[in-house]
């Protein structure tokens, strides 16, 4: 699968349903460092952002760089409403089993690197609906951050998107569709350092299960520590119809 283990037979904890609701602040047992910066507590927000230092409560999406300050990680940051339908689960792990594959699949896209995860953090959406749902839409989706203490890497699994919008972001209650769609990327806090993956705050999001930077479609990849972009596709994907099929 592309997703790594998840759930509560996974260990992970869940977070409330809520509209726009957060985690509780989590303390982090090793210092994560992101755009140069270390961080040792964050947040996992309903509408799928990771944050350091600071909720995230917005559910209407701004493209990159924010000027607030804010430094954070947006898998798939849109109006998600788990009280409509599904969840968030996360945990902290120094699973031997699970920092073998993370290792193994880094080392596979960064050959150059040398690296060796020590310590994981799993965030995943679990088929969750957006506000103002008509439907039964769910967005299953994934980010990992890992380090070695030295160097940072977040990966992000996207397995199935149904859904770019909630309806207080104008969009289509029935489908989930239009309005300001989901936006996916970084943003390091220092309002010049950011990355907007292609598609963002597009109909085309909605394919990002098919676009990716390490030859995998549906996962994008990472260095962080000192944000650096490889392997991205030169183009932003198109739409070819209503159908959201490529061209």
């Amino acid at each position: 699968s592309l997703l790594y283990p998840y759930g509560l037979d996974q260990g992970d904890h869940k977070n409330p349903k809520l509209d726009d609701g957060t985690s509780k602040a989590l303390s982090i047992s090793v210092p994560f460092t992101f755009y140069g910066k270390q961080h040792q507590n964050l947040y996992v927000n309903n509408n799928g952002v990771i944050s350091f230092g600071t909720r995230v409560h917005q559910y209407t999406p701004e493209p990159f760089p924010l000027a607030d300050g804010r430094p954070f990680v947006a898998p798939y940051w849109g109006d998600v409403n788990n009280v409509l339908g599904g969840d968030i689960f996360y945990r902290e792990t120094t699973d031997p089993k699970l920092l073998a594959r993370i290792t193994e699949d880094i080392n596979q896209y960064f050959p150059e690197i040398a690296f060796t995860a020590t310590w994981a953090f799993v965030a995943t959406w679990d088929h969750v609906a957006y506000y103002g749902s008509t439907s039964d839409k769910g967005n299953t989706f994934q980010a990992v951050l890992t380090t070695n203490t030295e160097t940072s890497f977040i990966i992000l699994n996207y397995w199935d998107i149904q859904w770019t919008t909630g309806t207080a972001s104008d969009g289509d209650a029935e489908t989930g569709l239009g309005g300001t769609p989901a936006h996916a990327g970084f943003n390091s806090g220092d309002e010049t350092n950011f990355y907007n993956i292609p598609g963002s705050e597009t109909a085309a999001i909605i394919n990002i299960t098919k676009t990716t930077n390490v030859n995998v479609p549906g996962r994008w990849v990472f260095q962080v520590d000192k944000f650096k972009v490889t392997g991205v596709p030169t183009e932003v994907p198109k739409m070819a119809d209503s159908k959201n099929c490529w061209l």
